[in-house]
């Protein structure tokens, strides 16, 4: 018995070298990182009560040589590949949309991030005060080519007066969403996905939007209640309401990746410019 293990140690050291540990290696990070995506969702149980289950079945059918168990075991490893990818297709969508990203960040310069945040929480507090309702949304790096097909295309460098005219009550794109790339405003009146989680009393049908379309992608949405004239900022699916400006931007230079030492230059400015 130790003559056998001691020659299948030796098979394994004497196969285990570069290749080996490189292979390995690739592996490794590729499902940590899977894993990492889909940790804290519905898919992630599943997953591990499907592995829990598989493993059981495994051991029971060595230990008692189930033949039939057995073979349905080894037969069905391709099916259950297949039905893995069905099953979570969504995740696996976002893994190559994760891999896919321009990198928007890079792209826009710091200067031009901070003047196009600056304008929409300018506009976001202006129409809170006479309480109309608007759904302002700024892409990150995930591409919006399909939420933007849903509404009118306006490709106009953003100002106040734009944002604040597409809002307005009797506009016909009061409703919709605007779309917001680098320092354009892309198009208005678009539809957003709604979510199917449940919400806290109080939001209404653009906190649904909002939080649908940061489920889906990494944009950040700025969302105006009519009711209540509050503004809130939507990330990852999650709402944090606010009734400060510097709340609102200090979450929103981390979002864009601007440093504190830029948060404190930017709200120096902010205060000469009365933001």
């Amino acid at each position: 018995m130790i003559e056998v293990i001691s020659t299948t140690l030796d098979t394994i050291i004497s196969r285990f070298g570069l290749v080996a540990i490189v292979d390995i290696t690739i592996v490794t990070i590729a499902l940590y990182w899977i894993f990492l995506i889909i940790s804290g969702t519905t898919a992630m149980t599943v997953l591990r009560g499907a592995g829990l289950f598989f493993l059981i079945m495994f051991v029971i059918s060595k230990i008692f040589d189930l033949t039939v168990l057995n073979w349905l075991l080894s037969k069905s490893v391709g099916g259950l590949v297949l039905g893995l990818v069905v099953l979570f297709q969504t995740e696996i969508r976002k893994v190559f949309e994760r891999v896919g990203r321009t990198g928007l960040h890079s792209v826009l310069r710091v200067a031009d991030r901070k003047l196009v945040i600056d304008q929409v929480i300018r506009t976001s507090f202006t129409l809170s005060k006479a309480q109309v309702g608007a759904l302002i949304v700024l892409e990150r790096e995930t591409g919006l080519e399909d939420v933007t097909d849903t509404g009118i295309y306006i490709q106009s460098k953003i100002t106040n007066e734009l944002l604040g005219s597409i809002f307005a009550v009797n506009s016909p794109l009061h409703d919709g969403a605007v779309i917001i790339h680098g320092e354009s405003i892309v198009a208005a009146g678009c539809t957003l996905p709604l979510t199917a989680s449940t919400l806290s009393e109080g939001f209404g049908m653009r906190h649904r939007a909002a939080v649908g379309i940061t489920e889906s992608t990494d944009a950040v949405v700025l969302v105006v209640s009519e009711q209540r004239g509050m503004v809130s900022l939507v990330s990852d699916g999650k709402v944090f309401p606010s009734t400060e400006k510097k709340a609102l931007l200090k979450q929103l230079y981390y979002l864009f990746d601007i440093t504190l030492d830029e948060f404190s230059e930017i709200k120096t400015n902010g205060v000469k410019n009365g933001i």
